[in-house]
């Protein structure tokens, strides 16, 4: 989308700082006009667009919890994350084939992110993706998704279904160490959170 508009982001934590590229983005997505960004280079400047896009978001009744501008402009990677996850629910509407009964049918993005999940982790021992909360507590979920695009990284069948901060430990490093995706969950957390 923002290659049409002939913008670039190379890191999404520093590239979304000033807010121009966000503005540009919600403009794309949405169709809508949002004004004319502040050029200047000064934080007060980046604050302002930051501020203009969260108030456009405001206007289409998305729900913003403890995201400000400032946490954009910071570059705070947890709340960049969750205003893009926020964006994508709110404006992405995928068409999922549904390969069962081949029928088409529209799918929100949390929909169609979860349906993805199920497929590439069909068939594995353990896993069982139903939700964005339980199915992933012992792990073998995210190991089962990286091993599905690169199994040369997993030894899935030498995973213990019980040993689950372990399993998630092993997708995490793995993910973070030869895929390049920065570790932004703690497997501790991931655990203990998902068994309340």
């Amino acid at each position: 989308m923002l290659l049409q508009a002939r913008m670039e982001v190379d890191d999404l934590f520093t590239d979304l700082a000033d807010g121009k590229k966000l503005l540009k983005l919600l403009e794309i997505i949405s169709g809508e006009k949002l004004g004319k960004p502040n050029n200047g280079k000064m934080r007060v400047h980046k604050v302002e667009n930051v501020n203009k896009s969260l108030a456009f978001l405001h206007t289409k009744v998305v729900r913003l919890e403890s995201i400000g501008a400032e946490d954009i402009v910071d570059g705070n990677p947890r709340l960049i994350l969750g205003l893009i996850w926020t964006i994508i629910l709110r404006f992405q509407i995928q068409e999922i084939e549904d390969e069962e009964n081949e029928s088409s049918e529209k799918k929100s993005a949390k929909d169609a992110l979860l349906l993805w999940c199920q497929r590439k982790t069909n068939g594995y021992p353990g896993v069982a993706i139903h939700d964005f909360t339980g199915s992933w507590r012992n792990g073998l979920g995210f190991n089962a998704l990286i091993h599905s695009h690169r199994p040369d990284l997993i030894n899935f069948s030498q995973l213990q279904p019980g040993r689950h901060i372990d399993n998630l430990n092993n997708a995490f490093d793995i993910a973070h160490n030869e895929l390049g995706i920065p570790k932004l969950l703690d497997a501790e957390g991931i655990f203990f959170l998902l068994i309340f």
